[in-house]
């Protein structure tokens, strides 16, 4: 079972969107997939209940349990979409299962400043150091300086920065079909596709 946790406590930084997606390029591999919600909000199940019957299929886990995080017996590949606000027990829980960990992160300083305290946390934790973690930036428009800002402070993170995503409304519109990049057409949403190749090598590894 390979277990990929998209986490962040700051809220509104992409998280559901990195999550489905992820789940959407396993599943155009051919993978057994199980998307998995952490989240009271429960947005990623929200979105697999509009999903197409005729679009690959992705398992739907409520991941929210009194009990703790117990994975399903049955998953090939689980990804977890983690709440705001993830600390304490929750955030030991899904380290402890985690294989790798992904942190979405926009180019504002409060994300800056919240990122930053999230990997100093990780990064005191023993377990954190047998994980694969990367991060990803959000919603970048590479010809602002809020852009420059964020890849100086990617930088000096300590992790393997696998690029940034566009603010782009096919998102937005795929989101709201159930859909992701990798359930239409390339020629549709080619320039993120290009943004997304080391996102998808990465989870390849």
């Amino acid at each position: 079972m390979s277990v990929i946790v998209v986490a962040n406590p700051k809220g509104g930084v992409g998280k559901s969107t990195l999550s489905t997606n992820i789940a959407g390029y396993l599943a155009s591999q051919g993978a057994r997939v199980t998307l998995g919600d952490v989240d009271e909000q429960q947005s990623a199940l929200g979105w697999l209940g509009i999903r197409p019957a005729e679009a690959r299929p992705i398992q739907g886990w409520n991941a929210r349990s009194d009990d703790g995080l117990q994975l399903p017996a049955d998953a090939a590949h689980v990804v977890l979409d983690t709440p705001a606000g993830l600390h304490g027990r929750w955030l030991k829980d899904v380290i402890k299962r985690a294989d790798k960990v992904l942190i979405p992160i926009q180019p504002s300083i409060f994300d800056m400043a919240a990122t930053r305290a999230f990997v100093e946390d990780l990064q005191e934790r023993k377990r954190a150091q047998e994980l694969d973690i990367a991060v990803v930036g959000m919603r970048v428009d590479q010809r602002t300086i809020a852009s420059e800002n964020l890849h100086s402070f990617l930088a000096g993170l300590g992790f393997p920065v696998l690029g940034c995503l566009r603010g782009t409304q096919n998102y937005v519109r795929l989101a709201m079909e159930g859909l992701t990049l990798f359930d239409v057409a390339p020629s549709r949403v080619e320039r993120d596709l290009e943004d997304w190749q080391p996102i998808c090598a990465w989870l390849d590894r």
